[in-house]
């Protein structure tokens, strides 16, 4: 794996950086900043200072404007901040441009999600898929980046900014990603072959946005330890499960979880350990009901499905933190039939929007789990006659 020295350490302070383009609001990106400072607070770095700019398109050099950099520039110096983190993802050229002007460390959000990854990276196939996917990143971005490499260590980027040297680096770079995607080949193909020896079970997945809550579902669901904390992607390898409800046995697997502006390579990078969404019968659709724009969330999830050819398969949409969401929208004085009324309302909603594939439930307060659990035999029961039409033994 790339020796990330040029990426977040432990406590590093860092100022965040949006721009409202066309058909974009400053509401939205203010959402959108909050989501990288919670990116940014997983990396390990504090954030201390926003800066929003509003310009028609992007500027080629320095993606924000001249007067913009400067504000931006005295800040950093004045308090002394380690890095500069843009919520869009930048040419090399222009982070070269931004870090000679105000002398700090700046990366982009798909950097800064490919350091997350890298940190959260277990097995040999998630560390070859995020190794890939960083490959990927700083190859156009060679001849721009030279002093944002230099930190990368191990060679590349290190000789000095020479056209010979720019080449060579080139080659190295496309060399590495040549092996890295053999090496996935392979782990693939031993993928695919305990895929298949699972081939007669209903397989179920768990989908969703980030610290959704889909491994706390998972734990609840299977009785197993999957890690689940309150920090973005804290699952990235896999995880499959056989239950077994009232004699009806299925796999349950638990997924990477999807984000706006996810960078394609990482995408790409981890189309396979995504295949267990791909090859699923039945996903479970997890959202955060508590979130503020839980429906802009439900539609990067479902635009993710569409670019998988997943979004056909049957879907349960689990509408998570139900708890969290009744604190957020309800003042203590409202009446208690005005708030079951709203709620129902809500479910109305979703029921009629997902043709009756909607539950609401808390998974930390455990409210309605056992309902979730009788759905999903349900369903899980429907999708065996539907296969083994002449078999019993899973239907009972």
């Amino acid at each position: 794996m790339i020796d990330k020295q040029n990426q977040i350490q432990e406590e590093e302070t860092a100022v965040l950086i949006g721009v409202v383009q066309k058909e974009q609001t400053e509401t939205q990106v203010t959402e959108y900043l909050d989501e990288l400072a919670f990116l940014a607070e997983t990396a390990g770095a504090i954030t201390v200072k926003r800066f929003i700019q509003k310009l028609a398109r992007p500027e080629p050099r320095t993606f924000v404007g001249k007067g913009k950099l400067e504000e931006i520039r005295l800040y950093v110096q004045a308090h002394n901040i380690k890095v500069i983190i843009f919520d869009d993802e930048l040419t090399g050229a222009q982070i070269g441009n931004v870090q000679k002007e105000v002398k700090c460390k700046v990366i982009d959000r798909s950097d800064l999600i490919l350091d997350i990854f890298a940190r959260r990276a277990k097995t040999a196939q998630a560390k070859a898929q995020v190794e890939l996917a960083q490959y990927q990143y700083i190859l156009p971005r060679l001849r721009g980046m030279w002093s944002h490499l230099e930190r990368l260590g191990g060679g590349i980027g290190t000789r000095g900014p020479g056209e010979t040297e720019i080449e060579t680096d080139r080659r190295i770079v496309r060399e590495k990603i040549s092996l890295l995607r053999k090496r996935l080949k392979e782990i693939d193909k031993q993928a695919f072959t305990q895929r298949k020896d699972r081939g007669e079970f209903i397989r179920v997945s768990l989908v969703g946005y980030t610290n959704v809550g889909k491994s706390t579902i998972m734990n609840l669901l299977s009785k197993s330890e999957v890690l689940a904390e309150n920090k973005l992607f804290a699952t990235l390898d896999t995880t499959t499960r056989k239950i077994v409800y009232e004699g009806t046995p299925f796999l349950l697997s638990d997924t990477v979880g999807f984000i706006r502006k996810l960078p394609h390579h990482l995408v790409e990078s981890f189309k396979s350990t995504l295949d267990e969404v791909r090859e699923a019968d039945l996903l479970l659709h997890v959202v955060d009901l508590s979130h503020a724009q839980y429906e802009d969330q439900m539609g990067t999830v479902n635009k993710t499905l569409q670019e998988l050819k997943s979004f056909e398969k049957p879907i349960l949409v689990i509408f998570n933190k139900l708890d969290e969401y009744v604190k957020r929208t309800f003042d203590a004085w409202l009446e208690e039939d005005t708030k079951k009324e709203i709620l129902r309302d809500l479910e109305e909603r979703w029921q009629r929007d997902t043709n009756g594939n909607a539950l609401f439930i808390s998974a930390i307060e455990r409210t309605n789990l056992e309902a979730l659990r009788a759905t999903i035999l349900q369903k899980v029961r429907e999708l065996y006659r539907i296969r083994y039409p002449y078999k019993t033994e899973f239907f009972y």
